[in-house]
């Protein structure tokens, strides 16, 4: 993979984009950032119950670590930039100059990604968050035995068996980590009952002790000309503003060592090493993992610690009182392999299901009262319970009364799951339930209808029409029997898949009342005509416009952007579009305006995108009006499309445009033939290129999917407007060019300047657009030095299209050309597309 190219993946259910895999971290030894990645996202199991509800701080290589000659720069961040995803969990501590947020590595997905901003070391406290967000007692107590001139990793490892000596005495004991740089770690677990500055005074008497023991060997002070011969006992890490590299970290020295933890007879060898990442691997893949007592020693299955996804599991529960299992660690245990799920038949007060899914270690649970429904038509209720232990995938038995759930519970089904999304208010999945079981493989969806985490409602779709075999029926158990289909919850999912605001329960809509919440539409991803083979693809005309969803409504129209901006009042043309369509309906398509020829001319829309004031819409109407493209049917009097193929909806399509309208809409002919003949068509026509849509696809809003494939004639991208250069001498009240970027997972990368393609009046328009957007410091990460002396910054708001030659092996557009403002989407948008 070139430098420049991006790889999206997905990890545990979390979608990220990587970047430059082939860049060298190591130079000494060739280790690439994507063999980086691969450690993280594969030592995951081992690492995560250490680092766990712990704060993050990193140190970035972000060019690689360099050589001895050369070393690499490093930078030490603290401090979670506000473009970290959504999903990764924050932590806040206030510094003496304010709040700052901390990353929490709590999956597989946030090693990777801290992996991906080149966080070749991971350093943590000996303490974790509380659910409150206040930091608790530490759970661990730490010494860091570095030696002095002359010293090595034999004389550390006979300081660290005077500390073990020491340690057992006080009935801790301690696991040995060879810390991938100088010298040894020491852990030992504590049960949380002690404070940081209590367990710091502790450890710094016994490195004194220790010190006046052994004063040829051991030294406690700092002071570097007291270290000479001598190994120091830091004791220092134990201070809660201190941090420690975490066990199972790379280090950013010449070569990919480890923070390795190691077993104690590993100590009396003499030729002890360092171990590099590949050895890591192996001794994990082999079942070694030393560390592993120490993630689930001490104060872990206390719930009054506070801390951990368990925490709430384990204060509702006594292990005394109750047979259901007690974990090991609030922290949960992350599994390996596919992950699983069960649903048990829990005959509490009332009959009802739960339903776990393994995610981060733990079950998440919903309490189902009537069970996986028995086909799409119906829709049930489900409410979000507290967090599980993965030991509850196999239990059974009676909880006693006068305990929580007090009432018998069985296994009713278990398997596998394959998880299609994960979000916060959306869950995806197919679940494959044990041989002869009576769920059978089925497709389900999770969503969010109120609420927020333990105690939030959702409603569990089938997503199929598809009935279980012997699945039991549950009507005859309950005092209500569940009816057949649920207008309340059925609307409720078409609600969300539609982005209506009227969820279950709500009032019917008033006739003509616009909707807050529109879908987003679905995208489509940059493909070449190779791609494209075979009879399943349809190819549709790319047309160079602005997409819009329209939805129709007892004579109504609304139409949004993809960005969700309202388009409504901007193209009063389209205001009598329910009278081209036979029924109430959401479609999906683009706005254009056509040249002379009768070509779709983006510079033509330019005008349109950007007027607010009614008499200008008015007087742009008339002089160049436009026409709405149709290619898409997300719903038809109030019955969603989605989950039906694309060839499918597209029959709905043309027999829902009502013929000879005065209305300017029309759903457009698909190109004919193979894609290569069909793009030549495309360039003959002076369009944009094809998209080629596979005709079993089901339509995914606000997906970007490979089922649509773009194929475009030209190089086009969005970007996002980061500042922009004044003309020179007399011309400093012009604007000269824009520097733009586009999003990635460091921030805003520089893309280029580009100073062609303006008229003198937009490029007037764009400067009185900017200057009030001015901002002191630049929104880049980086921006070359000859972009530096002139450029005025301004808050990266903005989002525009260029036309370019190619990209360049850093990223930059070459060629670039100015195609207009896109006031149609937002910086969240804007991805960097690959070429084909």
């Amino acid at each position: 993979m070139a430098e420049g190219e991006r790889q999206l993946v997905e990890v545990d259910g979390r979608r990220l984009r990587l970047t430059n895999l082939d860049k060298v971290m190591y130079p000494e030894t060739g280790t690439t950032k994507g063999e980086v990645i691969s450690y993280y996202a594969q030592v995951a199991p081992a690492m995560l119950p250490l680092v766990a509800g712990r704060p993050v701080t990193r140190k970035r290589w972000v060019q690689g670590t360099g050589t001895a000659d050369a070393p690499g720069q490093v930078f030490f961040e603290k401090n979670l930039a506000e473009h970290a995803p959504e999903w990764l969990r924050r932590g806040v501590i206030e510094h003496s100059d304010g709040p700052k947020t901390y990353p929490i590595a709590d999956s597989r997905a946030a090693l990777v990604w801290l992996a991906q901003q080149a966080a070749l070391e991971v350093h943590v406290p000996q303490w974790r968050f509380r659910p409150d967000g206040s930091a608790a007692n530490p759970d661990r107590l730490v010494f860091d035995l570095d030696p002095g001139e002359g010293m090595g990793l034999v004389e550390c490892a006979e300081v660290a068996r005077y500390v073990r000596d020491i340690l057992a005495g006080m009935s801790l004991e301690a696991y040995p980590v060879t810390s991938g740089s100088k010298g040894i770690h020491l852990y030992a677990p504590l049960d949380g009952s002690q404070t940081s500055q209590q367990v710091s005074e502790v450890a710094r008497e016994l490195a004194r002790a220790l010190e006046a023991d052994h004063p040829d060997l051991v030294v406690s002070n700092m002071k570097k000309s007291l270290r000479t011969g001598r190994v120091l006992i830091d004791w220092s890490q134990n201070n809660a503003n201190k941090t420690t590299i975490a066990p199972y970290s790379l280090r950013g020295r010449h070569r990919p060592t480890v923070a390795a933890p190691r077993m104690w007879d590993e100590l009396d060898d003499p030729d002890l090493r360092h171990l590099e990442f590949g050895e890591v691997l192996e001794r994990l893949e082999a079942g070694d993992d030393p560390a592993a007592p120490l993630a689930t020693a001490g104060p872990g299955a206390d719930a009054s610690s506070g801390a951990g996804p368990l925490s709430t599991y384990l204060s509702m529960r006594s292990k005394d009182a109750t047979p259901e299992p007690m974990p090991a660690s609030p922290w949960g245990v992350p599994g390996e392999g596919q992950p699983r799920f069960v649903i048990g038949e829990h005959h509490a007060r009332r009959l009802h299901f739960d339903l776990r899914l393994e995610r981060d270690g733990v079950l998440k649970s919903w309490a189902v009262p009537k069970g996986v429904p028995d086909d799409s038509g119906v829709n049930h209720l489900a409410v979000q319970t507290e967090d599980h232990p993965m030991e509850y995938l196999v239990f059974e038995g009676t909880i006693p009364e006068g305990q929580y759930g007090a009432g018998s519970m069985t296994v009713w089904d278990t398997g596998t799951y394959t998880a299609e999304k994960w979000r916060d208010d959306e869950v995806i999945f197919t679940v494959t339930g044990r041989p002869g079981g009576p769920l059978g493989e089925v497709r389900l969806a999770l969503i969010r209808t109120s609420g927020e985490g333990e105690k939030s409602q959702w409603l569990l779709h089938r997503m199929k029409e598809q009935r279980a075999a012997g699945q039991p029926d549950r009507r005859s158990r309950s005092d209500e029997a569940p009816s057949r289909r649920s207008s309340s919850d059925e609307g409720a999912y078409r609600d969300h898949v539609t982005g209506s605001r009227y969820g279950a329960g709500a009032p019917p809509r008033p006739t003509g009342a616009e909707p807050t919440g529109m879908p987003r539409p679905m995208l489509a991803t940059v493909g070449a005509v190779g791609l494209v083979t075979g009879d399943d693809w349809a190819l549709e005309w790319k047309w160079d416009g602005i997409r819009v969803i329209a939805r129709t409504e007892g004579g109504a129209v609304h139409l949004t952007s993809r960005s969700g901006r309202d388009e409504t009042e901007r193209y009063p043309e389209l205001g009598n579009l329910a009278r081209a369509l036979r029924a109430d309906a959401v479609v999906d398509g683009e706005i254009v305006a056509l040249d002379e020829q009768g070509r779709p001319d983006f510079g033509r829309m330019q005008p349109r995108m950007n007027v607010t004031k009614p008499r200008e819409i008015a007087e742009l109407a008339a002089s160049v009006p436009v026409k709405l493209l149709l290619f898409d049917v997300l719903e038809i009097a109030g019955v969603p499309t989605v989950d039906e193929p694309w060839e499918r909806r597209r029959e709905r399509l043309e027999r829902l445009l009502r013929p000879g309208t005065d209305v300017p809409v029309e759903v457009p002919a698909l190109a004919e033939g193979t894609p290569a003949p069909a793009l030549e068509e495309s360039r003959r026509l002076g369009l944009e290129g094809l998209v080629a849509k596979r005709r079993r696809s089901t339509y995914r809003p606000g997906a970007r999917s490979a089922d649509w494939i773009k194929l475009k004639l030209t190089r086009t991208q969005e970007v996002v407007i980061g500042g922009y250069r004044r003309g020179d001498g007399r011309t400093t009240e012009r604007l000269r060019s824009l520097l733009i970027g586009i999003p990635g997972d460091g921030g805003l990368e520089y893309a280029g300047r580009v100073g062609s393609g303006f008229t003198q009046a937009g490029l007037a328009r764009l400067l009185e657009t900017l200057e009030p957007l001015e901002r002191d410091a630049s929104p880049f990460v980086e921006v070359p030095a000859a972009d530096l002396p002139d450029a005025v910054w301004v808050e990266p708001v903005l989002v525009g299209e260029i036309e370019f030659g190619e990209w360049t092996r850093a990223g930059i557009a070459r060629h670039p050309r100015w195609r207009g403002l896109r006031p149609d989407k937002s910086p969240a948008d804007v991805q960097r597309e690959p070429l084909a």
